[in-house]
């Protein structure tokens, strides 16, 4: 199994999620490209959430800041990726206590 290396824009975190994955996984060519746009919302979700902390919920004119509607948007596309992908499903432990509890 060939495991692909992050592309190297993304951020430290998203390399490493990355990696994870594709450790994790053995996905087809369609499919990194699909990681691919999930990483890189993930971190132009990040960088508008770091403007918005730094320049204020509100712009100087009185309007919501622009950047909360581009952090929203890239957080709904990470997600559809990441559904897209499968990786959403969390597999389900044992219900209930522990044997012995």
């Amino acid at each position: 199994m060939t495991i692909s290396k992050a592309p190297s824009h993304l951020s430290v975190e998203m390399r490493k999620f990355w990696s994870v994955v594709t450790k994790e996984y053995e996905l087809e060519v369609e499919a990194l490209l699909t990681l691919r746009a999930a990483c890189e919302n993930w971190d132009r979700a990040q960088q508008a959430r770091e403007l918005v902390t730094k320049e204020g919920l509100v712009m100087p004119s009185g309007k919501r800041h622009p950047a909360l509607d581009i952090e929203r948007q890239a957080y709904v596309l990470f997600l559809r990726a990441v559904r897209a992908l499968g990786l959403d499903i969390v597999q389900p432990g044992p219900v209930g206590r522990p044997p012995g509890r």
